[in-house]
């Protein structure tokens, strides 16, 4: 009898105890599932309105300076063709026609705060994932961004 009630209580518990996993998976699909469905939702944002996460958060373009042109091409050369071309793709996307693809403010904030983005930004994460490497921070000041940024709104 004693060890009929024993079998009985270890049955009970066993089965009380997978109960509580399964509650635990069903709570964990659905975090994931509500997961998935904000960056379904991030995804969806037009990437000419998306001005990325960071110091920048608006720009009024005039005419093209040549001056700040000429100093974004020499920035560039020296701390971007290891990683990108302008042309073709390498170690990041190819950068011809990047200014008809992001916003001003989301290219400069990819620029000075790409550990952030590549968290934080729908977009930013896509390019991580086709690339399979961050873009590296070069510690760059707004001013060498915009810099580069003007070089990027010329020939490129």
């Amino acid at each position: 009898m004693k060890l009929k009630f024993l079998t009985i209580l270890a049955l009970v518990v066993i089965m009380s105890s997978c109960g509580g996993e399964k509650a635990k998976e069903e709570v964990a699909k659905e975090q994931v599932k509500e997961e998935v469905v904000k960056e379904k939702e991030l995804d969806k944002i037009d990437p000419m309105k998306d001005k990325g996460v960071g110091p920048i958060k608006s720009i009024t373009l005039g005419d093209i300076d040549d001056a700040l042109v000429a100093k974004g091409k020499e920035v560039f050369k020296a701390k971007c063709t290891a990683c990108h071309k302008i042309t073709k793709r390498f170690v990041g996307p190819a950068l011809k026609g990047v200014i008809q693809r992001q916003t001003p403010e989301w290219i400069m904030n990819m620029i000075l705060n790409p550990e952030v983005m590549v968290v934080e930004n729908a977009r930013a994460k896509e390019l991580l994932m086709e690339y399979s490497a961050p873009m590296a921070n070069q510690n760059l000041t707004e001013e060498e961004a915009r810099a580069i940024l003007e070089y990027f709104r010329t020939k490129i």
